[in-house]
């Protein structure tokens, strides 16, 4: 049965929940390394987040860390070199992870969108409200989150379209993810 949390007690199941996960805990470790080396503020978002609440809740799937999306937003130096950089660095320090890493200042043109002003509304446009989410280690190895809705609705037993994005879009990706047979219990929500 799951529990309404208000964004503290969310905050603090998720942080637990991370930091009982080495391969979590050593993926945040070398995005904070990364980070320091490149002056680029490093987050790790949507599944990295998402899965491990899901999974932890629902207890019905595992979730491999076969797509780990590390995101900034640098809009001095779009160019996707960058990323490949910086994904290269990653790659260095931890090459069994499949690193994927994008530069939010150019990902608007990519989705039609305007353009995004930081991370927090780059996200707010991602297709699920579950999804919108990344973490990083702040500097003295506490857990920092940033959240378009909230952290909390993670744990409301639901996945919820984001009215930011076409709705088609969302359907295609609750089909192509396959979230409704991995996670059974969660309740489709379009609005």
């Amino acid at each position: 049965m799951l529990k309404e949390l208000n964004e503290s007690q969310a905050e603090h199941q998720i942080s637990a929940w991370m930091q009982d996960d080495s391969e979590r805990m050593q993926a945040l470790e070398d995005v904070k390394s990364v980070s320091e080396a490149t002056g680029q503020a490093l987050w790790l978002a949507a599944g990295f987040v998402r899965n491990l609440v899901w999974d932890s809740l629902y207890l019905t799937y595992d979730s491999p860390l076969n797509d780990i999306d590390v995101i900034f937003h640098d809009q001095h130096n779009p160019l996707p070199e960058q990323d490949k950089f910086i994904e290269a660095q990653l790659s260095k320090l931890s090459p069994q992870f499949p690193w994927s890493v994008k530069n939010q200042a150019r990902m608007h043109l990519r989705n039609g969108d305007p353009e995004y002003q930081g991370l927090q509304d780059a996200i707010s446009y991602w297709p699920e409200q579950q999804t919108a989410v990344a973490v990083r280690l702040g500097g003295k190895g506490e857990l920092e989150f940033i959240s378009a809705f909230g952290l909390a609705c993670l744990f409301n037993g639901r996945l919820e379209h984001n009215p930011a994005r076409d709705r088609s879009v969302f359907l295609q990706r609750v089909q192509s993810k396959g979230w409704l047979q991995q996670y059974p219990d969660l309740l489709l929500t379009c609005d």
